[in-house]
């Protein structure tokens, strides 16, 4: 059972204890569906626009480990002060990794990844944490596609494709593969 625990922006307002599982990716990416889909409840607010998220939101589940839902990134209607409070934020949180096992970073298997992706995986690396990289959406593209997209994400963002599973979570494609990786590494 996963309950919410609190909203927060500063470091000092950051639960500490469990280890956490952090889920990450462009905005408009699938992101709250994934989790909604993932833990099998409403959790994330699916809205209409993207970029809805903008504090990071911590849930417990089973008194095991928290789930930290992360803002969106790359969200062009950000003020430049948003981004850099978000920025800060980010900073503040990543800085402090070692309560992390895991990051699962979602990523829209229609499309290249984004300097934004990019970014963002170079930042994790930075940080040493273990990275699941998640090709969202593939309910939309058919099966010889996703097999190439999956290459051509794998390839720019330098990463093993083992490390990668295509998911949806319309359909629920990939989403016990999600839920036994997260098991493993929250163990």
């Amino acid at each position: 059972m996963l309950k919410f625990i609190k909203s927060a922006k500063r470091k000092d307002e950051f639960p500490k204890g469990l280890k956490q599982v952090v889920f990450v990716g462009r905005s408009n990416v699938g992101k709250s569906s994934l989790l909604n889909a993932v833990y099998n409840q409403k959790i994330a607010y699916v809205g209409k626009r993207p970029g809805m998220t903008k504090m990071l939101n911590f849930f417990e589940v089973d008194e095991r480990y928290l789930v930290v839902d992360v803002p969106g990134y790359g969200f062009a209607n950000r003020s430049k002060n948003e981004i850099v409070e978000f920025a800060a934020m980010m900073d503040d949180f990543f800085s402090d990794a070692d309560s992390i096992a895991l990051v699962v970073m979602i990523i829209d298997c229609r499309h290249k990844p984004t300097q934004d992706d990019i970014a963002m995986i170079e930042y994790l690396r930075y940080h040493h944490l273990k990275v699941l990289v998640v090709c969202n959406k593939t309910d939309k593209v058919s099966g010889n596609e996703l097999h190439k997209n999956v290459r051509m994400i794998a390839d720019n963002l330098n990463i093993d494709v083992r490390y990668m599973i295509p998911t949806s979570a319309l359909n629920k494609k990939g989403i016990n593969e999600i839920k036994t990786y997260i098991d493993t590494c929250t163990e």
